[in-house]
Formats: structure tokens, sequence, C-alpha cells
């Protein structure tokens, strides 16, 4: 039997594969498709070679059993509308077919229709950030108490409506079924297992209704301030955003076959996820939850964990998707992970070498030191009071390869590195072996 998590480089994405059945009834579910430039050099030829492994020919499309697009943002989405693109444009016979797909797209949590939302992002930030094209610099200068990293990635998770719209078009162009389990309604947390197969079951953890209904909420407060008070869009965007409320929306799975499992957690906040596995019954309170494997939510950002969520989730493997872009993964994710397993054994995956994610961090931290900088220097010129500024990079305390030295690996504890060209298969029943 055949429960293994194929993780994939994905920039700094998500993409994830998960193989169950067995040998001779292979499964595959495909978990997010990472941003652009990932799904031509890193999902796609390891589609491929999945298909030839299992001997299928030119007539014989690889089935994928469940497509599973964690939230609408452009790191999860884009490399999967690339492959729907691909698909709908095929002539003759496509090398995947896409069985079923599980999404909440933008246009089921705040309407079908989301043009007011949509054209104040684009008044701001240019018509290109509705196709997930939202500047990499893009700002917004938040109140004291926000932290401007959760405002920013919720923008962006804002700009990305467009992309799950074009989702949703694909999968009816493709006859791919969506959300068949749920009667095609949203996805949410509930007690009791899904049953895909005989051979795997998901538990639904996120999003939660709450979560959802805030989000509805947050919104009609959005576009209600913005007619009334003639914010501009930059104002509104900042009002919208709550704790990061659209990251709320982001499905939440606990995988589970052969007695093994895996939480798949998308960008999801750490304390709504112990939340969600408690409604889902498969938590109790103040009680922990161990698994095999935990993707770590939100690419190691410390925004979205605290030491507890690594004290009550304990995994044998936790994998870390991000490429050092917005400083994911973070030293002080990391630290909070020592911290709770101090010496127990387990195993951390990385998507890529601490040396290239360092490059990325320092790059994204000088930047945001800039940032800093321009606006304090904005603010004096208009007599407001300046704000904190970070110091100078220092390798000793920002760089992850001085965090791994001066946190020596205990016995039984192992680092891996996703390799560029070959598969990197954490297997927890059988080998896959391909």
């Amino acid at each position: 039997m055949i429960f293994s998590l194929d993780v994939r480089r994905a920039r700094k994405g998500d993409c994830l594969l998960l193989h169950f059945g067995s040998a001779a009834t292979p499964g595959l579910v495909m978990i997010d498709g990472g941003p652009k430039s990932v799904y031509g050099p890193h999902l796609k030829p390891r589609l491929l070679e999945i298909r030839h492994a299992r001997g299928l020919d030119a007539q014989s499309p690889l089935p994928v059993d469940l497509l599973m697009v964690s939230h609408v943002d452009d790191d999860h989405i884009q490399g999967i509308l690339d492959l729907t693109r691909e698909l709908r444009a095929a002539s003759g016979v496509p090398f995947v077919r896409i069985r079923r797909l599980w999404h909440n797209s933008f246009d089921d949590i705040i309407g079908k229709n989301p043009k007011e939302l949509t054209g104040n992002v684009a008044a701001h930030f240019g018509s290109a950030s509705l196709a997930g094209g939202l500047p990499e610099d893009a700002t917004v200068d938040v109140d004291a108490d926000e932290d401007e990293e959760v405002v920013v990635s919720s923008i962006k998770v804002l700009a990305s409506i467009a992309q799950g719209h074009g989702l949703r078009l694909d999968a009816e162009a493709l006859h791919i079924q969506l959300n068949p389990e749920f009667d095609g309604k949203l996805i949410l947390a509930a007690e009791g297992e899904v049953a895909l197969t005989h051979d795997l079951a998901f538990t639904v953890a996120g999003p939660m209704q709450p979560e959802l209904q805030a989000l509805q909420k947050t919104h009609d407060a959005w576009l209600k301030e913005l007619k009334a008070k003639g914010m501009t869009p930059e104002d509104a965007l900042a009002a919208y955003v709550d704790k990061s409320v659209p990251n709320l929306s982001s499905v939440v799975v606990l995988a589970r076959a052969g007695g093994k499992t895996m939480l798949l957690t998308g960008d999801a906040r750490g304390d709504k996820i112990l939340e969600g596995l408690e409604l889902a019954g498969e938590l109790k309170t103040g009680q922990t939850l161990q698994v095999d494997v935990l993707k770590v939510p939100h690419h190691g950002s410390s925004n979205n964990l605290e030491r507890g969520f690594f004290e009550r989730i304990t995994a044998d493997h936790y994998v870390f998707s991000g490429d050092g872009e917005h400083g994911n993964p973070e030293r002080d994710a990391l630290q909070m992970l020592f911290d709770a397993r101090e010496a127990a054994p387990f195993a951390i995956h990385l998507t890529y070498p601490i040396n290239e994610i360092d490059v990325k961090r320092k790059e994204d931290w000088e930047k945001e030191q800039a940032k800093e900088r321009a606006k304090n220097k904005k603010r004096k010129a208009e007599g407001k009071p300046e704000r904190p500024e970070r110091d100078n990079w220092s390798r000793k305390q920002q760089s992850l390869a001085s965090f791994f030295e001066g946190h020596p690996l205990a016995s039984g504890q192992t680092l891996h590195i996703v390799p560029a060209t070959t598969p990197h298969v954490i297997d927890l029943l059988d080998p896959l072996g391909f």
C-alpha cells in the first residue's frame, strides 16, 4: 500500500503531489501548483514522469483523482491555471485528466460579481494585478498595531480573485466536477471523514463557517466605508484586512491512509488550524495530535505560528515550502519548532538549499528596511512620529545558515533539501519507487 508525499520546488509557493493506493491501482492527488515559473520546470515534468512510470501510452491520460487548490492566492493557484489552460488548448487526448476539483474560490465567498472589489484593486495597482501581477513592492501605510506583511499578503490574495474565477471556468470547460463531495458548495470544516476512495480519506479542518462569515462581513464593511468616505483604494484595502481574513479561507485537510496521516494546511493560521481540528473531532481541547507529515502553514511565516502550535501538533516530517522570498521560511518559525520538540526525533524538509533561501531572505530584509526608512522620511516631513526600523542584515542574527549552526541536530533529527531535478518523496508506507 502506497501513501507518499511528493514535494516539488515551488519558489515562494506550494506544490505537492499525494500518491496513494497500490502499484496495481495507484491514485494521485494534486495540492496547489505554485506561482508562475513552477508548472513548466517543476510540475509538468513530474506529471510526465508519473505517467511514464505507470506505463501509460499517448492515448492514455494520467488520471488525477483530485485537484485541491487550498485558496485563492497567486503562489498556490497560478501553476494550476497554467495546467488547466494547457489542457483546454490541447488537441487530441490530453496528457492529464482531472476527475474533480476541491476549491473555495472568492466568488463563492464574496459573491458572484466582485467587480467593485477587483475594480479598486486594479485602480491602485494596475489591471495586471487582477491576474496575479501585483507589484512585488506593493505597500500600504498601515497603523502602528498592524503588520504590513499581513496587510500586503492579504491584498495579494484579493488581487488573485480573477484567477479563482478563471479556474472555475477552466474546470467547467474540462468537465471537472467542483466540490462533488460537498454538493458543489463550499468546503467547510466538519466532523467525520470524506472518503475519496476505499484507500484514502480526508477530514476537513478548515475553513470554518465563522471565518467565511467574517470575510463576507469585512468585505461588506469595506465597500460601505469606501463609498461613504471617499477613501483611496490604498486606505480602503488596508481597512479591509482583519488579521489576514482571506488566508482564513484556506482549505485544511487531514489525509489518512493505512493508519498514517498528513496534515496539509495551505496558508491557514496556526490557531485556526487547531480550532478546526477540534471542530472536526480530531483534536481534543488541551491535548495533542501526532501526524506523520505536517506541511508547515504559510511557508513557515512566523505571523501564522506560535510555539503552542508545534507543541500540540507534532510530526515525524515537517515540510517548509519557500525559497526565501518574503522572508519565508523564517528563523522564528524554526525556533518555535526546535523549542517545542527539543531532542525528539523528526525530519525537516526544505524546498531549496539554505544558502539560496538566505540570499532571498537578505534581499527581502533589505527591501523592507528601505521601505521603512522611506516611510519614516515621509512621516517626519508630515510631522508624524517615526516608527522603529529594523537593523542592518546580520548573518549571525538573521540567516538560516547561522540558525542551524547554532542548533545542531539531535540524534534522530535530520534535514533534507528538495533537489532541483530529481523527485523528493516522503514514503509513509511502501516506497513509491519513482
